[in-house]
């Protein structure tokens, strides 16, 4: 009984080899090259003329238009903290105060001192306008109103460096109320309300304008003969995308490109600017950047799908009017998304394969199962 069990088990295992070994030859034959007599299924789509942009892409950082870091002006304590962390501010808003109670008794002090000259002033005049008279009747001498005249100097230019002194304070004082120097957005706080702060030592916080806001970025020094007329060219702009987000792109216009090419690495620095209206960008982040330079006006336009790669170079399979392939090699000038703009090999209204291609052969014949225009400017578009 045991060894018709064992029988059994055996032919079974065999069966079940035989029809995994059959089925394994019938996908190998499935998956073949279609024969002349049959026409293998393909999708196609027809070589086209349309605008296309011409663009340089790469990554870039984005940068605070400015970055101001807040310091005390003068020493002291610090009495109040008027922002929040992150806090949107204009410029002049309030920021922190210093303890004014020094810096008042000092600008009274000085407020004092000037007053004093002032009035040693007016009677050091006075004093010369007497002498002058009796100099003029011969009942002084010229030493004496000599001595008069120099009195009367001296305590005018006392009474000057006594303003200086008395401003001086007063902006000191004035020192001791921060306000923020641009409109942005503040950074944490970096000293907090009772600490002693050193006068043009001790930061209180970062303000970065966001709004606009630049993305720098590097591109090729084989680019720049493209890049001399940016100022003047009107086609040409920048969007920068995030990189983890497939959002709509951000566009800006050109700012700035760098006076020099970097010797290290043969690349040359450009800053955009955005308005960044919605607060997307934010300073340190890294975007993609696209900088459309110009449009090609008449660009010839094919899906990247139907672009092939061998041993040889880029090639398609081009469709005949009789319905089989003809392997064309072409020359790819540049791709944008979905579209490979064509320098070689084809014509406008040919017909090339799209999908379906793992199936044909030079002289193959073809059922074309689905066809569809080739890539617009709009296709383009970020």
């Amino acid at each position: 009984m045991k060894k018709m069990l064992v029988v059994f088990l055996l032919i079974l295992c065999a069966a079940a080899a035989y029809w995994r070994i059959h089925a394994v030859r019938q996908a190998k034959a499935a998956g073949t090259k279609a024969g002349p007599g049959a026409a293998a299924p393909v999708v196609a789509a027809r070589v086209g003329r349309t605008p296309m942009p011409v663009e340089i892409r790469t990554f870039g950082t984005v940068e605070a238009l400015a970055t101001v870091t807040v310091k005390a002006q003068v020493s002291g304590l610090l009495a109040e903290v008027a922002f929040a962390e992150g806090q949107e501010v204009k410029e002049g808003d309030l920021l922190a105060r210093i303890d004014a109670s020094p810096f008042e008794a000092a600008l009274h002090q000085a407020e004092a001192a000037l007053a004093r000259t002032r009035a040693q002033r007016v009677n050091a005049e006075r004093e010369l306008r007497r002498m002058t008279e009796l100099f003029a009747k011969g009942f002084v001498s010229e030493n004496d109103r000599d001595q008069a005249t120099t009195t009367a100097a001296v305590q005018q230019a006392t009474e000057r460096a006594d303003e200086a002194a008395a401003e001086s304070a007063r902006i000191q004082l004035g020192y001791c109320t921060i306000r923020a120097p641009i409109s942005g957005r503040t950074g944490r706080r970096l000293a907090d309300r009772g600490n002693l702060v050193a006068a043009n030592t001790t930061a209180l916080v970062t303000v970065n304008q966001i709004r606009p806001v630049n993305v720098s970025f590097a591109v090729p020094q084989q680019d720049m003969e493209r890049l001399r007329d940016w100022r003047t060219s009107p086609d040409m702009r920048v969007e920068a995308a995030l990189t983890e987000s497939g959002g709509e792109a951000e566009t800006g216009r050109l700012a700035f490109l760098d006076n020099a090419v970097d010797r290290a690495t043969g690349m040359i620095t450009l800053k955009a600017e955005f308005s960044n209206v919605s607060s997307r960008l934010w300073p340190g982040q890294f975007v993609n950047v696209r900088l459309r330079i110009a449009v090609e006006a008449n660009a010839l336009v094919i899906p990247y799908r139907a672009v092939q790669n061998g041993q040889k170079g880029t090639y398609v399979f081009v469709v005949k009017p009789d319905q089989t392939v003809e392997v064309r090699p072409v020359k790819i000038a540049r791709n944008i998304d979905e579209a490979s703009i064509i320098a070689e090999g084809l014509a406008a209204g040919e017909t090339v394969v799209t999908d379906g291609q793992q199936r044909l052969g030079p002289g193959t014949k073809v059922a074309v199962t689905g066809a569809g225009a080739a890539p617009s400017a709009g296709h383009a578009a970020p």
